[in-house]
């Protein structure tokens, strides 16, 4: 299964947004952040990629102010 992580430099804003995508009914994780997304809070919010463009089509609602973008992984 292909994962895609959302990557912050806020981990309050890394848990706001698990929460706020699992209320959407997307299953999703906190993980430590791959080593490639550089520097960041330590914690993403993994979820499968067949939900990305779901989640991209809710993202700017939010406007969170720490995101640093999607990382593609396993």
């Amino acid at each position: 299964m292909h994962y895609t992580y959302a990557v912050f430099k806020s981990r309050s804003e890394t848990l706001s947004f698990s929460n706020y995508l699992k209320k959407l009914g997307v299953p999703c994780a906190i993980t430590s952040t791959p080593k490639q997304a550089g520097r960041t809070c330590g914690i993403s919010v993994r979820f499968s990629t067949d939900y990305l463009a779901i989640v991209k089509s809710y993202f700017p609602q939010r406007g969170y102010s720490s995101f640093v973008g999607f990382l593609s992984g396993e």
